[in-house]
């Protein structure tokens, strides 16, 4: 199973860079997409039809922001939007699609970086993320987070690790959240399953000033996280890079599954 995430940090702008021509070169099995930035009325016949794949939308209240997306080949025995947190869903930042064996769910995680206020928020979030995540893996259902965390964990994460220490996205209580999901011994990260001290390879952003993309200045802050059982069966990941969609590159995943 060949899994994808992404954030096109607006669809409309990575459909104009070409990405569903790109995607429908890939044959991805399962696509999730974060921060499409546009609302239900504006889609496209080539956003809706995805490719030939199935195609749901999580659209955030307030247009041109947030928003998540599934594309999937097989239909879906379920798709839940939200998390049944208000304040959360309006800003369109979970889908998960249900399968008979596994879940997967496009997740935004929101950034910090704008003000206190929206800091304090990540961090509500970020607390009830963490307990559906646990939850879910309690339950014992298989499942694969895909997203935009917007957390590098540690110094391999990120190229500017020291100039960051004091900004959002590489604090100790965001870098500590990250920590206790991936050492509790039942969550996954797939990147680093495979690549545990791998740097610079698994950066996923990379700012738009300067040259942060020529120099490979950037952050690993895209993942997929899995249970236990399903990371047992990746077999290849990869950050995609010879072409640009967005500020984010995709990162993509195939499963013995």
């Amino acid at each position: 199973m060949k899994v994808i995430t992404l954030n096109v940090n607006g669809i409309r702008a990575a459909a104009r860079k070409g990405f569903f021509k790109w995607l429908r070169e890939q044959k991805p099995d399962v696509v999730c997409l974060q921060e499409i930035r546009i609302q239900e009325t504006q889609l496209t016949e080539e956003m809706r039809e995805a490719c030939g794949m199935h195609s749901y939308y999580h659209c955030a209240e307030k247009p041109g922001y947030s928003g998540v997306a599934i594309y999937t080949k097989m239909p879906p025995i379920n798709v839940q939007t939200g998390i049944g947190w208000k304040d959360f869903d309006s800003e369109g930042r979970m889908l998960q699609a249900d399968f008979k064996d596994l879940s997967v769910i496009s997740l935004y995680v929101p950034s910090g970086s704008a003000k206190e206020s929206r800091q304090n928020f990540k961090y509500k979030c970020m607390k009830r993320i963490k307990k559906y995540m646990f939850e879910m893996d309690n339950q014992n259902k298989n499942f694969i987070f895909c997203g935009d965390f917007n957390i590098a964990q540690t110094k391999l994460d990120l190229k500017n690790w020291r100039g960051n220490q004091k900004n959002s996205g590489f604090l100790p209580e965001e870098r500590a959240w990250m920590t206790q999901l991936l050492e509790s011994g039942s969550l996954v990260d797939s990147f680093r399953r495979l690549y545990p001290t791998e740097e610079g390879s698994g950066y996923t952003w990379w700012s738009n000033r300067g040259q942060a993309f020529a120099n490979n200045t950037g952050w690993r802050i895209d993942y997929q996280i899995s249970n236990a059982k399903i990371a047992q069966k990746l077999a290849k990941i990869e950050v995609y890079k010879d072409e640009r969609f967005s500020d984010h590159a995709p990162l993509i995943a195939k499963y013995r599954i």
